[in-house]
Formats: structure tokens, sequence, C-alpha cells
């Protein structure tokens, strides 16, 4: 399909001349005199290149471009035989891909045209990545058809809808990463930066760098200036993993940032505002390591505005088969194999309880895809330990029998103050704030 310019010039024999040239190099033209005539095609049609007179009868060639900007996605190339420096940086910073000044020679007119078209073609692409992006990160694409998990999804529909602060909590490999961004992908920042730091794997030394860059000469080693990662997710998103093992000294400064929206480079006096939103994530009980002085009780608050608590894969069996699927259609990928479990092995595989969570399961489907000598993986094929903790004993975690205990605790009371929720949590010697969030942990109604 051929790329179409559209041209607006006054002047017969130069619009002529290079509406031949532009078809001779094998383009569409569309060509105008005058530039509200030019201004309504553009109204029902799309172009890839407007070039533009600027002295025209009816309307000056730089309104033009003041009324495309923004509304239409064409690389705009204004010219004229009266070039000045005011009309070029009007121009220039209305988003004009280019200002040539005439007489120009028709080889460089057309060495702009294609210049001008690759930065439309590029622009085009990075559009369809990031909307492949997004389609990646939608909630169709998050396994789950249990009730815990559909509960999961509305939650973060709904988090990300807005611009609050969101803690996401579960055990590791359940798909905290996943979720935040998916959250962020389906906000109103997906098409800004998203940032993400794994807090645990930061040494102390180095985390406050990584995380408010720092400055030439602050430290050993610090030859030039370096962003932080907070600077590089300014109008985006900013995923804190593992922020339960971030140490006190950097919690100070991160509830700054939460609080104000400001920070200084480490090394740097320099004060820098940044509007980003945060999102973390934890596989600790944030509430006992308040408790034991290791995480700061202002920042908790601060980041637990919006808790989403992903649920352990033993806890939503059901979705197994689903997520066994999901995986193998991945090794059958890499395989060029069209592999499936025998019902005895998905049997065994539906008794495991899966301590590492999702992230064990697919471990443990890609190791029987790629080892089984049959594309039907029996339960054979299967590694010992899945057999040895799936056949007779069930386990049962001190932290399940714990929250199970609290929970019924908390419904006990709820009904003794007939559903008071302030009365509640006086009993029970928490705020309503403690007492709100455990009831949407337990999915209390």
């Amino acid at each position: 399909m051929k790329e179409t310019v559209l041209l607006i010039e006054d002047e017969k024999l130069m619009r002529v001349t290079l509406d031949d040239a532009l078809k001779s190099a094998g383009y569409d033209v569309v060509s105008f005199e005058a530039g509200t005539d030019a201004l309504n095609f553009l109204k029902d049609n799309s172009v890839d290149v407007v070039v533009t007179d600027v002295r025209l009868p009816d309307i000056d060639g730089i309104d033009i471009l003041r009324q495309i900007s923004g509304t239409n996605d064409s690389q705009v190339i204004v010219m004229t035989a009266f070039g000045t420096i005011k009309d070029a940086v009007d121009a220039m910073k209305l988003g004009a891909f280019d200002y040539i000044t005439k007489p120009f020679s028709l080889d460089e007119f057309i060495l702009l045209i294609e210049r001008a078209l690759d930065v439309k073609r590029l622009k085009d692409e990075n559009i369809r990545l990031k909307k492949d992006l997004g389609k990646c990160y939608c909630f169709p694409n998050i396994i789950g058809e249990s009730d815990a998990m559909k509960k999961v999804f509305s939650l973060i529909q709904k988090v990300a809808d807005s611009d609050s602060t969101a803690l996401i909590l579960g055990e590791s490999g359940t798909g905290k990463e996943l979720i935040a961004t998916t959250i962020h992908y389906q906000s109103k920042r997906k098409d800004k930066p998203l940032i993400k730091i794994n807090c645990a794997a930061m040494p102390d030394g180095l985390i406050e760098s990584e995380l408010f860059g720092h400055e030439k000469g602050a430290f050993t080693g610090a030859i030039k200036r370096k962003p932080g990662r907070f600077e590089l997710a300014n109008g985006g998103t900013i995923f804190l993993d593992e922020i339960g093992d971030i140490p006190l000294s950097t919690q100070a400064k991160i509830l700054r940032v939460i609080q104000e929206r400001q920070f200084e480079r480490v090394g740097g006096t320099e004060t820098l505002n940044v509007d980003v939103r945060i999102i973390a994530a934890t596989n600790k009980d944030l509430d006992e390591e308040v408790k034991k002085g290791n995480f700061r009780d202002d920042l908790y608050y601060r980041l637990n505005v919006i808790p989403v608590t992903l649920p352990p894969l033993r806890e939503r069996k059901e979705d197994i088969p689903y997520l066994v699927d999901f995986f193998l259609n991945k090794c059958k990928n890499k395989l060029s194999r069209n592999i499936r479990f025998s019902k005895d092995a998905m049997d065994i595989l539906l008794k495991y309880d899966y301590p590492g969570n999702i992230r064990e399961l697919e471990n443990i489907v890609e190791r029987c895809a790629t080892l089984s000598a049959s594309d039907i993986i029996q339960k054979e094929d299967l590694p010992s330990f899945v057999f040895e903790k799936s056949d007779n004993i069930k386990h049962v975690y001190l932290s399940d029998v714990a929250a199970e205990a609290e929970k019924e605790h908390i419904i006990r009371i709820l009904k003794t103050t007939k559903g008071n929720k302030t009365r509640a949590a006086e009993v029970l010697g928490i705020s309503r704030k403690t007492l709100w969030e455990k009831m949407n942990l337990y999915g209390i109604e």
C-alpha cells in the first residue's frame, strides 16, 4: 500500500513540480491550493505526511500545523520562501518534523519525505507494540477460574482504574509481579514507563543509589551522574518488589517520596519532583515486621492503601488444570510436540501442595515435558518429591491454621456486635482500618 503525502502550496508551478516528484518517487499525493480545503480533507481522511507552505491565501501554514498537532498523527513539514527564525522556532515547538526554506532541490525534498516517513513508521510500530503489550497483560491472560482469583480480578480492575498506592501480598511464586504489571498496563499510565526493582536483590549500600540515583563523585565509583528508578519512572509506575526487605534508613526516604513526591539524588542537593504511582509487593507479614521493629509503621500505612492478597496455589487447586494447559502450550511451541498429562499424572498433580506455588508448577510441567519419552506424560514421569508429598500426607501449615482461627474469631465478634464494625474493632483491640483490611483479606462480607 502506497503512503500518502498531502501537499498545500498556492504557487501552481511549485505545486505541480512537487506533486510530480512525489508521484515519481512512488507516493500517493493529494494537492491543495488553499489551507482550508486541506484541513477539511483531513477531517475525513488520514495521510502520512503533510507538506505545507507558510504563506497561503486563506490561512497561515503555522496555523495549519497548530490545528493538525494533537489531532492527527501525520508528520508535518513546513516550507517557505520567506524564512524567519521565529517561524522556524514556532514550527518546531508545535511539533513540525522539519522546516525548510525555498529554493531546495527535489532530491533534498524527497530525502526529507523519506526521513519523515521513517519516523512515522517507527511511531506506528511503537503504538502497535504497546497495544500488543497491553493485550498480553489483560485479565483474560491471567489464569484462574477459582472464586479466590475472581475476587482478585475484581479488585485489581478497581485498582487499575484508580491512581492509589497498592500493596500486593502473597507467598513467593504466586504471581505478584504479573499482577503489578497488569495493573500498570490497564491503568491510565500504561503509555508511560513501568520501572521494576527487586529490593531484596539490592545490597544495602547500593539500594538508595538505585532508587534515587546519584551525583558524580557521590561515592567511590560514581564516575558520572546516574538517574534513579524513581526518576526513570516519572509519569508512570514504579514496582517495589520485596519491599519488606528494604533497610530502615531507606524506608524513611521512600516515605517522603510517597508523601511529598520529592527526593534528592545521593550526593546531591537539588530537590527533584516526581509524578509516579507506587505498587509494592512482599511475601512477608508486614504487620509482624512492624511489631518487630523491622518496618516503619507510617510507611506500612502509606503503602497499604489498597491491599491485594494473592492466594497460594494449594488454596485454588481447581486452577491447576488450566495452568498446566497454559504451561504445556508454552512447551509445545518450544519442543514442537503435542504433549499432555495422563489422567493419573494429573490426579497426582492435583494432590500436591506446591510450596513454591505457580512458579514450582511451571517448573514441574517444563521438566516433565522435556524429559518424557512419550507425548503422554505418565505419573512415573513426575518428580519423586511430587509423589512423596501428594500420596498420604495432608500438609496443614501453621500460618493457615492461625489465619482460619483469626477469621472465625472476627466473624464471631461481628455477629456479637450485630455487624457494628467500630464496636467489633474495639472488642478485638485493633483499629477499624485494620478490621476492614482483615475482612477484605478473609472475604468476610
